[in-house]
């Protein structure tokens, strides 16, 4: 199944979210014209490595360490397909907008942010000695789409379904849509633990970190209305 569109209107333009997806699309493009080898190495200068992190804390360097925090940042906006920059993309799209009219332009700058550290950091914990490098901007928007899911439950998202090849479109409340999601990323999740074959390159735990942690931001926000209790 894929989404097309969510019924659901926002009332002012999502200008950061627009930000996010010209600055992605712009470093992508930027990716494509560098030579492969050099493109590699930018990937894997500016991109998240989970090993490298851990040599640094082992070897106790401040500022290694620094600079893989930094790597987290920088990792976000990178991409390593056109299917994975354009379902990101669409998925930021999709989403951005209502959550971005909810908590404001800053505020959701912030969350993006922080969803985005919050995400590496549980990719981190289940693959502390991993050399393979992490990018991409689905752990930040995993936490958007965990605020979407509380804030919005009842949004419809219209999908298109394929069945023996006839298109079908299917409006999905968007607690019934995401909640597929998410228990699929759980179920690829525990199988990637079996072995980096079953995890198919995907960063499944950084999903899964970023949608707890969008959750319960929108628990808090729910329950005070007032963004202080946020963070």
């Amino acid at each position: 199944m894929f989404p097309l569109r969510d019924i659901n209107p926002s009332s002012k333009k999502p200008i950061v979210t627009i930000s996010i997806i010209i600055i992605n699309i712009i470093i992508f493009l930027f990716e494509l014209i560098l030579p492969s080898n050099i493109r590699e190495a930018f990937i894997q200068y500016y991109g998240f490595i989970p090993k490298e992190l851990t040599n640094a804390i082992v070897y106790r360097s401040i500022s290694y360490i620094g600079l893989n925090i930094i790597s987290i940042f920088t990792s976000m906006f990178l991409h390593g397909s056109f299917m994975h920059i354009i379902g990101n993309m669409w998925s930021l799209w999709l989403f951005g907008d209502n959550v971005e009219d909810k908590l404001g332009h800053f505020k959701f700058l912030l969350v993006y942010i922080i969803s985005g550290y919050i995400a590496s950091f549980t990719h981190y914990i289940f693959n502390i000695n991993s050399p393979i490098v992490a990018i991409g901007a689905s752990g930040a928007i995993a936490g958007v789409i965990g605020i979407y899911f509380v804030l919005f439950p009842f949004a419809k998202i219209q999908t298109l379904f394929l069945l023996l090849w006839f298109p079908f479109f299917v409006n999905i409340p968007a607690f019934i849509f995401i909640g597929l999601w998410f228990l699929t990323q759980v179920f690829n999740g525990l199988l990637s633990l079996v072995g980096p074959y079953y995890g198919s390159g995907v960063a499944w735990w950084a999903h899964i970190g970023g949608f707890i942690y969008g959750t319960y931001l929108a628990k808090k926000y729910k329950k005070k209305n007032y963004y202080t209790y946020l963070y």
